[in-house]
């Protein structure tokens, strides 16, 4: 069956965030609809990052005046209105034909935080024009330092309010799922976010070596590349892709200004735990005031409650953002995450918390289990 295209109305079949998840296989061709939703491997960290949501329950709470509730919050000493940012993804005309515009007319009317792609297929300086809202840039450390300094650089024209870089994903394990499917993503002279033509350099393995280890992770960016681009630039800094407390300590100490528990989505280390299983070892390694972000199957409101319970100040949202984007473009974004801001709000209602900073880890039921 030939995919439809994008709608120009929302379905009033759609009545949460997560409904767009199943509508988009009507809207995407098979090959990239498997890019979408797969992961690496035999997908058991794609499968243990719902788990985890799935297993955590929220208390009721009783006669908690809400009428000065809210969901404001700073990060990094900017302002959100809600504490759901668009995650960065590549190749987004692959599900709508305006990609990540698309996205940031949908962030820019729902005060919502975007972050935008390295491997965007829109140009990041018409990203950053086309919404008010808070705007970080994702940057993936290229071959040579010359090829990063210019993405930072055109970052930080384009007015990106933060650099958010990308560690755990040195190397990109196939998705099972699209390779059977027969996906061809985009090669980097089409990202509109390269320039350049980027350099091919053959490395040269010794007999023995192996190509992975000593070919592959050869050009792995290391803590001196690190140190270098905090050097270069005075945005903050938040590093994705933090999993073990003391990475979030030593990174803490070198000076970046925040992190992102992280598995890309289960997209890279297969049999790496889900998030919101690692994310309180990783709060409490940092401290109460150090701004911590997570991804990883957010799928609802609760979800977004459940993350904030267990100590993320805000979360990030990839397959469903890319879903609503494929079924209805701009307007399907805008609407999952209205859908997604009401669904934590009523969570927030109806456990007694008026604002972000009353969701503590007693408001889920696995702290009094005996």
């Amino acid at each position: 069956m030939q995919p439809r295209p994008p709608l120009e109305a929302i379905p009033a079949t759609i009545l949460a965030a997560a409904d767009y998840l199943s509508r988009a296989a009507d809207h995407l061709p098979s090959a990239t609809l498997a890019w979408l939703e797969g992961g690496s491997g035999a997908e058991l960290t794609l499968r243990a990052n719902r788990d985890a949501f799935a297993g955590e329950r929220i208390i009721p709470r009783l006669l908690v005046d809400m009428t000065r509730g809210h969901t404001r919050l700073s990060v990094l000493g900017q302002t959100l209105e809600h504490p759901v940012l668009l995650a960065p993804l590549g190749h987004m005309s692959l599900l709508h034909p305006a990609g990540e515009i698309g996205v940031a007319q949908a962030a820019a009317a729902t005060d919502s935080g975007m972050i935008t792609s390295t491997l965007a297929s829109c140009p990041l300086e018409q990203i950053a024009d086309a919404t008010t809202a808070p705007r970080w840039f994702q940057l993936y450390f290229q071959r040579h330092r010359k090829q990063t300094l210019e993405l930072l650089r055109r970052a930080e024209r384009a007015g990106f309010n933060a650099i958010v870089v990308t560690l755990d994903a040195p190397l990109q394990p196939p998705s099972r799922r699209a390779q059977l499917a027969a996906f061809q993503a985009p090669t980097a002279p089409a990202l509109a976010s390269l320039s350049a033509v980027q350099e091919q350099q053959q490395v040269f393995l010794e007999p023995g070596q192996s190509r992975l280890l000593q070919g592959m992770m050869s050009e792995a960016p290391t803590w001196a590349d690190l140190q270098w681009l905090l050097e270069e630039t005075s945005l903050p800094v938040l590093i994705k892709g933090v999993m073990h407390p003391d990475d979030a300590v030593a990174l803490k100490a070198a000076g970046v200004a925040g992190i992102v528990v992280s598995n890309h989505g289960g997209r890279a280390l297969d049999s790496a735990p889900a998030t919101l299983q690692m994310l309180p070892a990783v709060r409490r390694a940092v401290g109460d005031d150090y701004p911590v972000l997570l991804d990883g199957g957010i799928h609802s409101g609760s979800d977004v409650f459940k993350a904030l319970a267990r100590g993320a100040d805000a979360v990030l949202i990839g397959r469903l953002q890319a879903s609503a984007l494929a079924v209805a473009g701009a307007l399907g974004v805008a609407h999952m995450l209205q859908l997604l801001r009401e669904e934590l709000e009523l969570c927030m209602a109806l456990a007694g918390t008026p604002t972000l900073a009353d969701i503590r880890p007693d408001c889920l039921y696995g702290e009094y289990r005996c």
